[in-house]
């Protein structure tokens, strides 16, 4: 399931199904191989798909990974609130 090191992961199959390719939303945060658009795209599916379960849980039916949610919302919020280089501004 897990991706080894900097092996460039299957994309499109992560595109469908984030789990069938990474094991948590860190992997996917920290993938060194991955860019931030990818990355941040990648952690909204992952979030899109758990909102579904959460949904379906609320509705007596058999969920999934939705205890990581918060998980995913914490690595989304990670990559969107850092500046890339050069966007910083100095104070002073």
């Amino acid at each position: 399931m897990a991706v080894a090191g900097d092996a460039r992961p299957d994309l499109e199959k992560a595109r469908r199904d984030p789990l069938a390719v990474f094991a948590t939303p860190e992997e996917i945060r920290d993938h060194p191989a991955l860019d931030r658009a990818e990355k941040v795209e990648l952690l909204r599916r992952w979030e899109y798909d758990g909102r579904g379960l959460e949904t379906a849980e609320g509705e007596g039916m058999l969920g999934g990974e939705t205890d990581c949610l918060e998980r995913v919302e914490a690595a989304l919020l990670a990559l969107t609130e850092e500046e890339p280089p050069g966007d910083q501004q100095e104070e002073g």
